[in-house]
């Protein structure tokens, strides 16, 4: 009979790491998005279903990541069925979570475990980014971590260019989403054309001290260092509400630092262990609250694994 369904979740990742914008991400293990896939006579792949998106994504097969990369991924496989994609979104459009990338990941996962697992996971990862460039461009800081998992080094594009990390003991992370959307585009756009060339030999530093910690395995240091982006940051700082009083609440409750994830407006804070990260999340959620915005604040730690498949019928 074969198999007519399979799902597949993609977690949220954070493509800028501190001081390493655009050259070391991280996926975490919650949360994510959902996608189920069945076959269908018609070529192509199209959207049936889109849930906790509010209504705001395209049901369009070429302006979604989800359906691009699958089109793709059909491609490449040769295969004359389409697929109907079912979307379950965990995470929040224009977080800085990798929500686009997510469901791109989710998409090919899912097809990949209908199909019969023919390709490996490293394997999809063309498809994975071909419905990434619909939104951020081709390039796998958050992709890369969705599907692979743990820490990653990024230095291109090609897989001979994604390098897995080392992931400290006891790293844990607290999360918190303000109720606004920062499009990745805008992000950009802030950010200096120029840089000084003492401020990048200092940037450059700091990534350097990064990686070294990484492998190390200095939870300490690795927190220090993400946190001295002199570049960035300081140009994306104004779309982030409460940024220096958030930081300042994350360490009073523990945390090890707070930086900016992705383009933001979520902001991560490094923090040794579970109880220290639930505690770190809860005095976030209570400086956005009590500032009567709305926010989302959880704690999570690193997804070893990435994507994974959840059913296959």
């Amino acid at each position: 009979m074969g198999i007519a369904r399979a799902a597949a979740f993609a977690p949220a990742s954070m493509g800028n790491y501190g001081v390493a914008f655009d050259v070391i991400g991280v996926a975490f293990a919650e949360p994510g998005d959902v996608i189920s896939a069945e076959w269908r006579d018609q070529p192509g792949a199209i959207i049936a279903s889109i849930e906790g998106d509010g209504g705001r994504l395209p049901l369009d097969p070429a302006q979604n990541t989800a359906t691009v990369a699958a089109n793709s991924l059909l491609r490449h496989l040769g295969l004359r069925r389409g697929v109907s994609l079912a979307l379950q979104k965990g995470l929040p459009l224009g977080s800085g979570l990798g929500s686009s990338a997510a469901s791109a990941v989710a998409a090919v996962v899912a097809i990949n475990a209908l199909a019969g697992e023919p390709l490996s996971r490293e394997e999809l990862l063309p498809a994975c980014l071909d419905g990434e460039a619909l939104i951020s461009g081709y390039h796998p800081d958050n992709a890369g971590p969705s599907l692979l998992g743990g820490i990653t080094l990024i230095t291109g594009a090609h897989l001979t260019e994604i390098r897995r990390m080392p992931v400290p003991d006891n790293l844990r992370f607290a999360l918190v989403t303000p109720d606004l959307s920062v499009s990745t585009a805008a992000a950009r756009a802030l950010l200096p054309k120029t840089v000084p060339l003492r401020a990048m030999v200092a940037q450059t530093a700091a990534v350097a001290r990064l990686v070294d910690a990484l492998h190390r395995g200095d939870l300490e240091a690795m927190a220090e260092a993400m946190e001295r982006d002199g570049i960035i940051e300081p140009a994306r700082s104004s779309l982030i509400p409460l940024l220096a009083e958030a930081r300042a609440a994350a360490k009073r409750a523990g945390a090890l630092n707070l930086v900016i994830s992705g383009a933001g407006p979520t902001l991560a804070a490094v923090c040794a262990g579970d109880e220290t990260a639930g505690r770190v999340a809860a005095a976030l959620g209570a400086l956005y609250d009590g500032a009567g915005i709305g926010c989302m604040a959880r704690a999570t730690s690193v997804s070893a694994e990435g994507a994974r498949v959840l059913a296959v019928e």
